[in-house]
Formats: C-alpha cells, structure tokens, sequence
C-alpha cells in the first residue's frame, strides 16, 4: 500500500499550502538527512506556458516546506533538450528571482563544469537501456547519493498519454541523444526508475495540478484549472493517482503497469490510500489528441517507417527533424496560439494572474 497526499488549493493560499502538504506527506522521513537534496523542476517550453511547466509557486512552495523541515543543501539541476533552452526557461517561467530569494544554487547537467556524464552499471533488471546505448548507460556523476524531488506538472503527453513523476527524470539522466529512446519510451521510464530507486537514497515527488494540460502535450495543450496539488514518495503512485483523476485507466498506461509489475512502485489505484482530499468522483476527462509533432512521430517511431528511425535519428538527418520541432513549437504554435493562449490566462485565470505577480 502506498500513499499520496492530495490538497485543493487557492492562488492566495497556495505557498503555505505546498508547505503543509509537505509536511502532511512526512517528507523528512522519505528523504535522507544527512545527503544533499536536487530539487529536478520540469521545464517541456521555455516559454511561460502554464500547465507545461512547474509553476513558481510550486518550486517556491517546495523549497520553503524542504528548508522548514531542516533539508538546507538544496541544489536545482536543470536539463536542455534539442528544442527547449534552460537558461531561457528558467528566466521566462520566474525562477530566477526564487533561486536567490531561497539562496538555490542552480547547476546544469550539459555543462561540464557543474558535472561529467560517467558510466553506471544497474544491479536491477534494464529492459531497454543497455541495448539502446550498447556502449554503455551515461547518467551525471552529479545525481549519485543524492536525494531527489521532482516537480512534475499534471499534464498529458503525445508518447506516455501522461507525464509525471517518472517521466521528470528522463531529461535529468539522459543526455541530449535521449530521442533514441522513443519508441520503447515506457520501458525507458521503468529502467530510469530502476536506477534511480540505486542512485538516490531518498525520492520523493511534489506535482503541480492548480492548472492542468489537456490535449497534445507536453506543450500545445489546453491549460484548465484544477486547484490540486499533489505529494508523495513513490513515484508510480503519484503517476497513478494522476492519470486517473485526468479520467484514464492507469493500468492501461504501459509505463505505470510495467512498473507496477516490477514492484518498482503501486501503479493500481485500489492499492493506493490517498490522504487529504476526496478524489473519488474526480475525473476531468482529458484526452490526448493530435498535433503536428504527433503526427509526425507516431510515422516514425511508431508506425510504418519505425524499421528506418536509426537513418532519420541518429544520422546528421536528425537535424531536419530537430529544426521541424523547434520551428513548429517556437515559431508558429506560440506566436499563433500558445502566446495569445497565456496572455488571455494571465488576465482572466485566477493562476494566471498570480503567474504575472511573480517577478522576472
């Protein structure tokens, strides 16, 4: 049996309240005193898209509860992918002004100065891992006897149907070849947790809900307000409870069940005690549907042309497709949607609202 604690919220109220959810969720005792703690934040868009990203009140919240209870040696670690830019990301969704107010070193994992990417040998079972990178599993030297908190949003995902607490340590651990992995994402999921669950001697999860994403995610999806937050220490769990309030099946999900399966975690939802909130008629009914990028990539991971993605993906052939993501999201999905999307949230969503209180 495990537990996730889940609160509802208000935008005045919403900082004191990720610090009680904190400590209702006992993460003192999830978390080892005595080791460093990396706070991952999710960043899917550096534009200030909410839904896509933390939310500043979620890191804010997060670090005031972990610094109240006692854990000190926090450190941000922030990760790029070949369309999102951390540095950008950071400034434009408010976290900069956070990470000197809490006084929060921030270190990137792609610049060699902060940390070396090394070779590690998992004790557990790999399903996928050791064959896709044959040369060897590379994950930052930084993360090993460290604690983690990850800072998911609650949103859905065009490849996982959701996104969450597992997902959030894809970009922390792999590096920027992680791409390779899409067609067998799930499996990719569970062996990330495998090895995490050796790494960390404590996890724990902290996710965002005051706005949800509905629709083809990580990115182009419809920001809802939902006024939910969410803790707990086993990630499969969280991921769970999730999935079902946004109205799926979580064993249906083949991240969640696979991991559920492996014991790595409680993916069945009868099997979870949720403490705080009644959640048991709550179903938002999402559904993921389609974009451009989806499309695209169901041909080619997933579909007819799957035999060929080594041609596509890991030749110089990579950098039309990089370039396809990059100019669809930057330059035609947010200054035609996304953009106008958030400037009418920031003036008639109440979390919008309070997203434009936050200083840059």
């Amino acid at each position: 049996m495990s537990t996730v604690y889940v609160i509802k919220t208000t935008p005045e109220t919403v900082t004191d309240d990720y610090v009680n959810l904190l400590k209702q969720a006992q993460v003192d005792k999830h978390l080892d005193p005595d080791a460093a703690t990396i706070l991952k934040d999710n960043i899917s868009w550096h534009f200030p898209y909410l839904s896509a990203n933390t939310t500043p009140w979620q890191l804010e919240g997060t670090i005031k509860g972990l610094q109240e209870l006692g854990f000190t040696d926090l450190t941000c670690v922030q990760n790029k992918t070949v369309v999102t830019n951390a540095f950008k990301g950071e400034k434009l969704n408010k976290y900069v002004p956070i990470f000197k107010k809490y006084d929060i070193p921030v270190l990137y994992n792609f610049r060699e100065e902060d940390m070396k990417w090394v070779t590690y040998e998992p004790k557990g079972e790999i399903l996928v891992l050791d064959r896709i990178f044959p040369e060897g599993i590379r994950i930052p030297d930084f993360f090993f006897g460290k604690n983690v908190v990850h800072l998911p949003t609650m949103k859905c995902h065009i490849y996982t149907t959701t996104t969450g607490a597992m997902k959030n340590a894809f970009g922390g651990l792999l590096n920027t070849k992680r791409h390779y992995t899409h067609s067998v994402i799930h499996e990719t999921l569970v062996d990330l947790l495998t090895i995490q669950k050796e790494i960390h001697p404590g996890m724990f999860a902290v996710m965002d809900g005051t706005v949800c994403g509905n629709g083809p995610g990580p990115r182009t999806m419809e920001p809802i307000e939902k006024d939910y937050i969410l803790a707990g220490n086993d990630q499969v769990a969280i991921d769970a409870v999730a999935a079902k309030m946004m109205g799926f099946d979580p064993l249906t999900l083949p991240y969640i069940k696979i991991a559920h399966e492996k014991g790595l975690g409680v993916g069945d939802p009868r099997e979870i005690e949720i403490k705080g909130e009644d959640i048991a008629g709550v179903n938002f009914k999402f559904s993921v549907g389609d974009n451009l990028a989806s499309r695209v990539g169901d041909t080619l991971w997933f579909g007819p042309l799957r035999s060929l993605q080594n041609m596509f993906f890991r030749t110089p052939l990579v950098n039309l497709f990089i370039f396809g993501s990059f100019f669809y999201h930057d330059y035609f999905w947010w200054p035609t949607k996304g953009k106008r999307k958030m400037e009418y949230i920031k003036k008639n969503y109440r979390w919008g609202r309070l997203f434009d209180s936050y200083s840059e």
